[in-house]
C-alpha cells in the first residue's frame, strides 16, 4: 500500500527474504508452520493480519523472536491506515472543490477554515461519512425537488441541501406517515395563503407533522436554483423548501409542487426523476391553487386589471398574489405588472 509520502510494507515481505535466504519453498515453509499453502501465501501478501500465535509458530521456524513480527505486524497496521487517510484526504480534496463551502459558512452550516484539511473534516463530520468519497453512494434515491432554472447545479450542491435538512427534520417528531390525510387536507392548506407566516407556519408544520412529514425551511444556496426538495428519511418524509426569492407566491406554489410529488408517488422512485413527474407535480400545483374551470374562464374574460385580479382571488378564497404569478408565468401580463398585489415573506 502506497500513499503520497508512505509506503506501507507488510511483515509477509520480510518472511519471503527469510525463505530466499534459506532457499526454502513456500510449499515445505507451509508444512512446518502446520498452516494451509494459501494462508501462508495470504500472510506473504499482506492479505491476512499476523497474530501472535503465528509470530510464535515464526519464531520457532525462522528462529527470529515473535516480539520481531508482531512489532513488524503492528508498523505495518499503522503505516497502512495512514497510508489509506493520506489517499482518502487526497481524494477528498479534490471532491470539495466541488462543495459549496463558502455558501455553506455565509451561512452557519459549517466551520469556517482556510486548511483544506480542515475543510475535509468538517464536510465529513456534516455529512456523518468516514470518507467525502462514499456520498456518491449515499445519494437519496427517489428525491423529488424543483428548481427555477434548467441549469442544473453539481450534485453536491443538493447533496448538501439534502443533507441539512435530514440534520434538521431529526428534531422534528412526526407521526406515521399518512398520504390520505395529506391530501384531504390539500384545501386546508390552500386557505392558508390569505394569512401572514406568523400564523400559518405552526399550522403548517402541524398538518404536514401529523401527515408523517417533517417540513423543514432552509436558506437557499446560490447557484443551486433549488427552491424545494422531498425525500423519504426513515420513517418519515422530509419536506424542505427554500423562500429563495421571499415571493409568497413562488412560496405556496413550491410548497403544493412538493404535495404533488409525494402524493404522485415520485419520492418512492429509484430513478431521477421523469419530465411527466414534473408535469405531473407543477399541474397539481397549479390546479391545487386555482381550480382549472374558473381560471379558465378568468382567462377568457381577458381582464387583467387590479380589481379583476382582486375580485377573483376573493371568489377563489386565495391570495391575490398567487393569480398575479400565475398571469406572469403564462404571459398574460408581463412581469412588472401588479407586483403591488404580491406579497414578500420573511421566513426564518
Amino acid at each position: 500500500m502506497k500513499s503520497r509520502t508512505i509506503i506501507a510494507t507488510p511483515p509477509g515481505a520480510t518472511i519471503k527474504e527469510q525463505l530466499e535466504n534459506r532457499g526454502m519453498t513456500q510449499k515445505e515453509f507451509a508444512v512446518r508452520m502446520d498452516m494451509s499453502e494459501k494462508h501462508i501465501s495470504q500472510l506473504i501478501n499482506g492479505d491476512v493480519q499476523l497474530t501472535p500465535n503465528v509470530a510464535l509458530r515464526l519464531e520457532a521456524v525462522l528462529g527470529i523472536p515473535a516480539s520481531f513480527w508482531e512489532n513488524l505486524e503492528n508498523i505495518y497496521q499503522e503505516k497502512l491506515a495512514r497510508a489509506r487517510e493520506e489517499n482518502a484526504m487526497d481524494a477528498d480534496k479534490e471532491i470539495i472543490k466541488q462543495m459549496p463551502y463558502s455558501e455553506m459558512v455565509r451561512l452557519g452550516w459549517i466551520e469556517a477554515t482556510k486548511n483544506i484539511e480542515d475543510r475535509v473534516r468538517n464536510l465529513r463530520k456534516f455529512f456523518e461519512v468516514a470518507f467525502l468519497g462514499v456520498i456518491d453512494n449515499l445519494m437519496i434515491p427517489g428525491i423529488a425537488y424543483r428548481k427555477v432554472s434548467s441549469n442544473s447545479s453539481k450534485n453536491y450542491h443538493l447533496a448538501v441541501w439534502a443533507q441539512k435538512a435530514k440534520l434538521e427534520a431529526r428534531n422534528i417528531s412526526v407521526s406515521r406517515i399518512n398520504l390520505q390525510k395529506l391530501s384531504s387536507s390539500v384545501s386546508k392548506i390552500r386557505a392558508f395563503t390569505l394569512d401572514d407566516p406568523v400564523f400559518f407556519c405552526p399550522k403548517l408544520f402541524q398538518i404536514m407533522s401529523d401527515c408523517g412529514i417533517a417540513l423543514v425551511f432552509l436558506q437557499h444556496i446560490d447557484g443551486s436554483f433549488l427552491h424545494g426538495a422531498s425525500f423519504y428519511d426513515g420513517e418519515k418524509i422530509v419536506m424542505a423548501l427554500t423562500v429563495r426569492t421571499h415571493d409568497a407566491d413562488r412560496f405556496w406554489f413550491s410548497l403544493f409542487h412538493e404535495i404533488g410529488h409525494i402524493l404522485g408517488g415520485h419520492i418512492s422512485k429509484s430513478h431521477i426523476l421523469t419530465d411527466e413527474d414534473e408535469i405531473y407535480a407543477n399541474n397539481f400545483a397549479k390546479n391545487s391553487l386555482i381550480p382549472p374551470q374558473e381560471y379558465s374562464e378568468f382567462i377568457s374574460a381577458k381582464s387583467f386589471s387590479s380589481i379583476s385580479v382582486r375580485t377573483f382571488a376573493d371568489k377563489m378564497g386565495i391570495d391575490p398574489g398567487i393569480v398575479v404569478g400565475r398571469l406572469q408565468k403564462e404571459n398574460h401580463i408581463n412581469w412588472k405588472q401588479l407586483n403591488n398585489l404580491k406579497k414578500r415573506y420573511d421566513i426564518s
